[in-house]
């Protein structure tokens, strides 16, 4: 499927209006579902999300941002905290969040081997290069775990 293409079909369908610029794939992506960027008018969007959610709900991004697009070149309130964004998303039915994607969560686990400290990092330690920050003892790498993370955005809240 041609990306760009895609959204200029969206756009005339959906809005009645034509989309001048670009849009990519952008793999990097990870809690989001597309980007708007206001300085060159290029769109970038998740792939994750089209082949996890299907054509339906990545329409209905494609929608979302083409609300930010479309306003943005009007000159209104393009922002998400903007009436006339909050207006327009609700008139043609885009999505106002992207749908939370499940996403692999790795973990180390450490100890010292002389006053029992536990690390737990999501990154490596070399352990013939750092040591125990209590007592200078030699680190032991315990175990090593993977498991998926269903929520990824109700980590960040307290």
């Amino acid at each position: 499927m041609n990306l760009t293409d895609y959204v200029k079909r969206v756009s005339l369908e959906d809005f009645g209006k034509e989309f001048r610029h670009i849009a990519v794939w952008n793999s990097r992506l990870r809690t989001t579902g597309g980007r708007f960027f206001p300085a060159d008018g290029h769109l970038d969007f998740n792939p994750k999300i089209f082949e996890t959610f299907g054509s339906d709900i990545f329409r209905k991004i494609v929608r979302h941002e083409l609300c930010h697009y479309h306003l943005y070149f009007e000159g209104k309130g393009y922002k998400h905290t903007d009436a006339d964004f909050k207006q327009l998303l609700q008139k043609v039915d885009g999505l106002r969040y992207a749908p939370s994607m499940t996403r692999n969560e790795h973990f180390y686990y450490y100890k010292c081997q002389k006053c029992g400290q536990n690390y737990h990092r999501k990154r490596r330690v070399n352990t013939q290069k750092y040591r125990c920050g209590r007592c200078h003892g030699k680190l032991i790498k315990v175990e090593e775990t993977s498991f998926f993370e269903k929520n990824p955005a109700s980590k960040n809240q307290s």
